[in-house]
């Protein structure tokens, strides 16, 4: 299976985007193809852990299928070491002018955090019109989502943050969001237990939502 192609916005390569936390390098190729087997080809792995990076190189080396990203970018030298590592997009939970910058520099789609109107309104004035809304349900849900929407309406979002499977077609329905992330689909238990069977049919049932609880 070659590659998926790069889209320009993070927001167009799927409905859901699993968050994943990686802690064994070894994990990553196994859950990677039970992800895309299910539907879900975008996989962000979070940079939380000190075996991300490799598991980023693994996954882009040995799962063509899969368009793995980097997520919870927070400092600047993060951009070239997961871009290095193969991340063909970037995601942050806030932003600060240094790391937007290192981020556009990059060449590849990304994605800054924002939770407040005043977040938005810089980055709109910065050239940014897509970004992560984080976190989610803490930071308003779907109803402060909506409320952005018009006064802002050329602002697009991919919430991410306390998303679930009954929430997540509610925020799909939404015309500011693009697309969702969670790692509903990645319960721990199954991860520990390397059931990959089991995550993918998890991820077959994540990738058959959209706005209004509707299969694709």
């Amino acid at each position: 299976m070659a590659s998926p192609p790069l889209p320009a916005s993070v927001l167009d390569l799927a409905l859901v985007v699993p968050v994943v936390v990686i802690e064994d390098a070894g994990d990553a190729v196994p859950l990677a193809r039970a992800l895309v087997a299910g539907g879900l080809p975008a996989i962000e792995v979070t940079l939380r852990t000190p075996a991300a990076l490799e598991a980023i190189g693994e996954i882009a080396r040995e799962v063509p299928g899969a368009v793995v990203g980097a997520g919870t970018v927070i400092r600047s030298g993060q951009v070239a070491e997961a871009v290095a590592a193969g991340s063909r997009f970037l995601v942050s939970p806030g932003w600060t002018d240094v790391l937007l910058e290192a981020m556009r520099a990059s060449g590849v789609p990304f994605l800054p955090g924002v939770s407040t109107a005043s977040e938005v309104v810089a980055l709109l004035e910065r050239g940014v019109r897509e970004m992560k809304f984080f976190p989610a349900q803490a930071a308003g849900g779907t109803a402060y989502l909506k409320s952005l929407s018009g006064p802002l309406p050329q602002a697009r979002f991919c919430p991410t943050g306390g998303i679930g499977p009954a929430s997540a077609p509610d925020y799909l329905a939404l015309p500011n969001v693009g697309c969702v992330g969670g790692s509903w689909m990645l319960p721990q238990d199954a991860v520990a237990a390397r059931d990959w069977g089991r995550v993918e049919a998890l991820a077959r049932a994540a990738a058959a939502l959209s706005a209004g609880g509707t299969c694709r």
